[in-house]
């Protein structure tokens, strides 16, 4: 998913180049993807950016992995809605990922283009999708993060947290959108102002999804409820959280919850960038990752 706006970030850093032969995030994920199995990629853009893409990334990648791309556009809505006046951010990541409904056909990861997951996130998501049974369309997956690998030092940032139960099924997911490190401790801004205190190994949701085609079937008529109720809002984002989370109290599905203790790290803020790019470099040189991905 490639479409957000960035604006915290203050430039399109999907395809800001982070890695030592200009490796941009995404060309990890993909790197990454690619080992674990996957053998498809489908860009969600928006149409404004597609030369920039094309440009970046089609050349380099079609050689080594099918590519597709579909764009998220603000007035691509269900029948009977339109744009409100004044309407500029984006739908949200659920909304996104509906986008892409025709251009899926088999059980998928859905991932942010600005996040490094790691390798061994990939891994275990493509082994538990290649094991699910077919005739099962409503099982999903998610790899959950623990809360403290995930902060930004220069802002606040927006996190699903998650309850899981013994068994590993996802019990609740909650969207906080201003976490924040305060002293020695994390706190989220709830929308009254008032805080909430968080513990550091909280699992939260990094929006590394595991889909079968049905969620697409599932997410459009709660999709649908959204813009009848949050239309007028114009902050207002239809996110995958909120969609799974909607799923699981419903009964309509399941969701295993893969967790990882590696750090995950991505550029929210453009003061997170050094330190990407220092990460990185440890990891070309330690071995991970080949001195060039795209030889």
């Amino acid at each position: 998913m490639a479409a957000g706006m960035g604006s915290r970030y203050g430039s399109l850093k999907q395809i800001d180049p982070v890695g030592p032969a200009g490796e941009t995030i995404i060309d990890y994920s993909i790197f990454d993807a690619l080992r674990a199995g996957f053998g498809k990629v489908v860009f969600i853009i928006r149409k404004d950016i597609e030369t920039d893409f094309r440009e970046v990334f089609i050349s380099k990648l079609e050689k080594h992995i099918e590519i597709d791309y579909v764009f998220q556009e603000l007035d691509k809505l269900p029948k009977g809605f339109s744009v409100p006046r004044g309407r500029v951010k984006p739908w949200g990541t659920g909304h996104a990922i509906l986008m892409a409904a025709d251009k899926v056909k088999e059980p998928f990861a859905a991932i942010n283009a600005d996040d490094f997951y790691g390798a061994g996130a990939f891994r275990v998501m493509a082994d538990y999708l290649s094991s699910l049974d077919p005739g099962n369309q409503s099982e999903y997956a998610m790899v959950g993060y623990d809360l403290c690998n995930t902060m930004s030092e220069y802002g606040s940032v927006s996190r699903g947290i998650c309850t899981k139960d013994e068994n590993g099924w996802l019990l609740e997911v909650v969207e906080r959108t201003k976490i924040r490190f305060v002293g020695e401790g994390i706190e989220d801004v709830q929308e009254n102002g008032e805080s909430l205190v968080l513990h550091r190994n909280e699992i939260v949701s990094m929006n590394f999804w595991g889909f079968t085609p049905g969620f697409f079937n599932q997410a459009e008529p709660l999709f649908v409820d959204f813009l009848k109720d949050n239309l007028e809002n114009l902050k207002s984002e239809f996110y995958i959280p909120l969609a799974v989370d909607l799923l699981i109290k419903s009964n309509k599905a399941k969701v295993k919850v893969l967790q990882s203790h590696d750090r995950w790290f991505g550029v929210t803020y453009k003061e997170d960038k050094p330190l990407v790019v220092e990460k990185l470099s440890q990891l070309h040189r330690e071995g991970i990752y080949p001195g060039k991905l795209w030889a």
